[in-house]
């Protein structure tokens, strides 16, 4: 599974890394988990207000940050 967190570095999007950094371990899950500060990449995605969390490919929240069991439910789905 490859996830990318976008965000320009800021307090949230730090916070959305950690957290999904978390729940991929608490999942047991297979995951690379980056982050994508090139604006130009969040375009692609349609992504106009950040953090965003895509997952394989696909934009599963932008401009939030969801809680941990959030994050779970999502990932292991």
């Amino acid at each position: 599974m490859k996830i990318e967190i976008l965000g320009t570095g800021c307090p949230k999007c730090n916070k959305l890394f950690v957290t999904t950094e978390d729940a991929v371990k608490q999942l047991g899950i297979a995951a690379e988990v980056t982050k994508v500060t090139n604006i130009a990449d969040f375009a692609k995605y349609g992504v106009m207000f950040t953090p965003a969390l895509v997952v394989d490919g696909k934009l599963k929240f932008a401009g939030k940050v969801p809680g941990l069991e959030e994050l779970k439910k999502v990932l292991s789905t």
